[in-house]
């Protein structure tokens, strides 16, 4: 049974995404070249100021434009969703086939929309999940960076175009030094995002009852309120998966802004002036971009940044480089959302002295 309709959530994505920025070809050509470029430097940079190896071999990243962007995530959300789309395909109380048929169009038309504003905001992403390659192994991830989105945010904060694109290129390089350094850290992602999807709750009644919730949650938040439709929708049984998901990209995503910050004044000149222009740009937008980002829980991201790389920098500070990449030796030396507030409680824990004053 499809689940939704993945063709027409491209169609809809694709047709609803803003144009991005005007461009000369020439410009758009060497936009794409330096971001290349910069993203093979950028790599370097990552691994040896985070003491991260990895057996794979540098390579340049993938840049897309805006339909790209929806193409590709849509290819990862049918891998992402596959173990729940196969446990509804395989259950005995099976909707009739029209009903099937127009849920998946809606929620086709849904993700194509949702996909389509993210389209013009995103910079950059590495892509955990992907479909197999034509011979059928397995993807193992690939960075992707959005050339008009990274090219409008530069003109529109009046920072230099090359120290800009480096300094993103540092955030993203560092996930994927992240993911392909750390054998363990992507099946682990994968794991939790596969039990939070199976312990969800498929019964009408439910169903009816978490839409009455994503209801009043939209009304709540349009008031002004702080809810998300991420918390309006899951179980009870969810929530646990999801502190430990929260908890592992809270830490991925503040790793990278505590490394891009980290390593950006020793090779983007001008870093200072790009993280004060970008952290404002963060808190503007319209009303209804600002209820959005709310709705997506996007604002919960941007809450990540800023806790997980709190958390990076006390644990350097307190341990060193050597002593913070202790937390990649396993799932359980990953910090819970308790430890990530209270950095001492991980050292404590992990490193196995009390944390002294720096």
């Amino acid at each position: 049974m499809q689940v939704i309709d993945w063709d027409l959530a491209v169609t809809t994505g694709t047709r609803l995404v803003r144009p991005g920025p005007q461009v000369s070809r020439e410009e758009a050509r060497q936009a794409v070249t330096e971001l290349r470029t910069l993203s093979r430097e950028a790599e370097g940079h990552v691994r040896e100021f985070t003491k991260i190896h990895t057996e794979t071999a540098p390579q340049a990243a993938t840049i897309v434009d805006r339909p790209g962007w929806i193409k590709a995530n849509v290819e990862g959300f049918r891998v992402v969703l596959e173990p729940l789309t196969e446990r509804m395909g395989s259950g005995d109380n099976q909707p009739p086939a029209i009903v099937a048929a127009v849920g998946s169009r809606i929620t086709g038309v849904e993700v194509g929309a949702v996909l389509a504003f993210l389209a013009s905001r995103v910079l950059g992403q590495y892509e955990l999940f992907l479909p197999p390659d034509p011979t059928g192994q397995e993807a193992t991830g690939r960075l992707t960076l959005v050339a008009p989105n990274i090219v409008h945010a530069e003109r529109e904060m009046g920072v230099d175009p090359r120290d800009f694109r480096l300094w993103v290129c540092l955030h993203e390089e560092t996930h994927r030094v992240q993911f392909t350094g750390v054998p363990w850290l992507r099946e682990y992602v994968r794991s939790q995002m596969t039990e939070f999807l199976l312990a969800s709750d498929l019964d009408l009644p439910t169903l009816l009852e978490r839409l009455r919730n994503a209801a009043d949650t939209v009304a709540d938040v349009v008031r002004g309120g702080e809810g998300n439709l991420i918390d309006a929708i899951q179980s009870p049984g969810q929530k646990e998966i999801l502190d430990r998901l929260t908890a592992v990209m809270t830490l991925v995503e503040g790793h990278g802004d505590y490394v891009m910050d980290a390593v950006g004044p020793s090779v983007v000149p001008s870093v200072g002036d790009i993280r004060a222009k970008f952290a404002q740009r963060r808190e503007g937008g319209s009303r209804l971009d600002r209820t959005v980002r709310r709705l997506l829980g996007i604002d919960l991201k941007m809450k990540q940044y800023a806790e997980g790389s709190a958390f990076v920098r006390k644990v350097v500070d307190r341990v060193g480089m050597d002593g913070f990449n202790k937390i990649w030796t396993s799932p359980e030396t990953l910090p819970t959302t308790t430890e990530i507030s209270g950095p001492d409680a991980w050292i404590s824990r992990v490193i196995g002295t009390p944390a002294l004053p720096a």
